[in-house]
């Protein structure tokens, strides 16, 4: 390629100086076509290859590769056609005689004409977008995937996330409502994908008919809803962008917490540094801009709506409530019994009758049994024997003193003492455990070895007071006889010191 400064020494020449065509091309070393090109332009142009003219070969076979490549828009991207297999096609299934060169270069034009444009938006204050991510973490030690729950402030750039451990209707609810206490408002409308979370149906007209908890939610907050069209990620283009951002700066290294709750701790924090940031093309932080988007925001309700999956179901023989495929204790008083199961992100509440029975822990897991053993001490205080094979009690952790106290119980009173070691058990009930484990290392001591006698403990140690034990009601203690004294007694006494002198004399 020849430079721009011979460029202008040949155009000079020619064009100032008056130097024919034929001797510039002899004094420059230069081609008189080349020279022609010169003079055409001020600076190399470069390489512009002339577009070739359609193959007469290949213009029957057009409309059929632009169905092709139509069709292939709705296909998965790594089952679409490549421009060697339209070759291949076109050869064995349409006859096509020319090269794989011409129907290549065509497949790129036609590829290219077919890419989508973008108009740049501006955004009103006020407004949000919400979606969901996807990342590794090692939470408690143990390398899990999880689920990132994002919500984006267009106007601002303001965000919040939150991690979850699944991607539930409930955790895209307590998401919301966890945003907004963020934010300090509602937005006025908020902008999804057509998320099954939201969406429980596309219907004639592209009208959405909401899901359960979804519909609870909007009503609660009153917020507009609007979806993007299915598959056009680029409709909310904002939230996918805060996505990939979280996962680059947040998520890279794999994050360490805990828990969830010191994960998503590290997160909020991160929120809230990322305010002081001035973004490219703007002069202010998207703190201070957040201030347009919290001017127009609604208000929020006086209580926050109450983020949970709510199942009717009942309560079976073995006292159990299953649900999302786990299955939760309750006391077993209330087996057979109508409940109401509130699946939460991070715990299983179940309630009867409007009051709550039992509250665990939430288990992600597929058919898992989540125990309370306190729940069936009742039962077994009347079922002494399936004490050793209660599936409830395999996991509880219970201090030495528990496991000699029952050791000593079944040695003296047999069947009975199993029972009565039961009771004890069942003070748990009540007091927590530690404080029922330091009544019964105290009765150990004591060597009083019963149920009255830990639960007297017991009291009188959270009251404050020494314990009075009665004892007539441990038959093992070793007593002692006292005898009363009779009066006539200290006669015999005072007898005895009177005669005393007497008896000296006679001595003497």
């Amino acid at each position: 390629m020849f430079t721009v400064e011979l460029y202008a020494r040949i155009r000079r020449a020619v064009m100032a100086d008056g130097l024919s065509r034929r001797d510039a091309a002899k004094q420059f070393g230069v081609h008189r076509n080349t020279i022609a090109k010169m003079l055409q332009f001020s600076v190399p142009p470069g390489y512009r290859r002339r577009e070739r003219p359609v193959s007469k070969k290949l213009g029957p076979h057009m409309a059929w590769i632009d169905a092709i490549l139509e069709g292939d828009r709705s296909v998965h991207k790594k089952q679409r056609h490549t421009a060697q297999r339209i070759f291949d096609r076109l050869r064995d299934e349409r006859g096509f005689s020319g090269r794989y060169t011409i129907v290549r270069e065509y497949v790129a034009q036609a590829m290219l004409r077919g890419r989508e444009m973008f108009v740049p938006l501006s955004h009103r204050p006020g407004h949000a977008q919400a979606d969901f991510g996807e990342a590794d973490a090692y939470i408690d030690g143990k390398k899990v995937r999880f689920h990132y729950f994002c919500m984006d402030l267009p106007h601002s750039d303001g965000c919040f996330v939150k991690a979850y451990p699944a991607e539930t209707a409930e955790a895209f609810c307590d998401g919301h409502v966890a945003a907004f206490d963020f934010f300090g408002g509602v937005p006025q409308s908020i902008l999804y994908d057509n998320t099954r979370l939201a969406v429980a149906k596309i219907v004639k007209g592209g009208r959405r008919l909401r899901s359960q908890m979804f519909a609870e939610l909007q009503s609660h907050y009153l917020f507009d809803d609007r979806f993007g069209r299915p598959g056009k990620g680029n409709d909310k283009g904002k939230v996918e962008g805060l996505v990939g951002y979280v996962r680059r700066n947040h998520m890279t290294p794999l994050p360490v917490a805990a828990s969830y709750d010191g994960l998503n701790a590290k997160l909020l924090d991160a929120c809230t540094k990322r305010g002081q940031a001035i973004l490219r093309g703007q002069t202010a932080t998207i703190a201070e801009r957040m201030q347009g988007d919290k001017a127009v925001f609604m208000r929020l309700p006086p209580a926050p709506y109450d983020a949970c999956h709510k199942v009717a179901t009942s309560v079976s023989s073995l006292s159990l409530v299953r649900y999302r495929n786990n299955d939760y204790s309750v006391p077993t008083r209330y087996g057979h019994h109508e409940v109401l199961a509130k699946g939460y992100v991070d715990r299983v509440e179940i309630t009867c009758r409007g009051e709550t029975i039992a509250v665990h822990a939430r288990s992600y897991d597929t058919a898992d049994f989540v125990y309370n053993p306190l729940h069936y001490l009742a039962l077994l205080e009347h079922k002494s024997k399936a004490l050793d094979q209660a599936a409830p009690l395999d996991n509880w952790e219970l201090a030495e003193c528990i496991h000699r106290l029952r050791r000593l119980m079944e040695a003296r009173m047999g069947n009975a003492g199993r029972r009565e070691f039961i009771q004890v058990l069942r003070l748990m009930e009540n007091f927590h455990q530690h404080q029922v484990e330091q009544a019964v290392s105290e009765a150990l001591r004591l060597g009083a070895i019963s149920f009255d006698a830990v639960k007297m403990l017991l009291l009188a140690r959270l009251e404050n007071r020494p314990a009075r034990l009665d004892l007539t009601f441990y038959p093992y203690l070793p007593s002692a006889t006292v005898g009363t004294t009779d009066p006539r007694a200290y006669l015999g006494l005072i007898t005895g010191s009177a005669s005393l002198p007497m008896m000296a004399g006679a001595v003497a």
